[in-house]
């Protein structure tokens, strides 16, 4: 899967990243450049600055994934968009996969 959101700055972003790494919650995590995000937002236009991140990391993680975001973003209401992988390279979805499985326990 590739999971989106967006976070306010890029300290924030960083960490954000490699904790769901470390986690072994995403394969990898991929911080865009900052962009400007217009919305609506409890009935005022807002217009901020924020930091995009691409998650990379399977359907079987999404659940934790999504719990982790609602525990540990710092937005009331973050954005998770997710999109299902149909295709890739294998060996990079093999690696994919192999990255996201969790530990066994020690």
């Amino acid at each position: 899967m590739l999971c989106f959101t967006t976070l306010p700055d890029a300290e924030v972003a960083g960490k954000f990243a490699e904790a769901l790494v470390e986690a072994r919650l995403a394969a990898c995590v991929s911080i865009l450049a900052p962009c400007r995000s217009v919305y609506r937002w409890q009935d005022k236009i807002h217009n901020d600055n924020e930091v995009p991140i691409l998650i990379k990391t399977t359907a079987e993680r999404y659940a934790a994934l999504e719990s982790y975001l609602r525990q540990n973003h710092p937005y009331e209401l973050p954005e998770l968009i997710a999109v299902e992988l149909t295709q890739g390279l294998p060996a990079y979805l093999d690696w994919l996969s192999a990255q996201t499985r969790p530990r066994p326990l020690e």
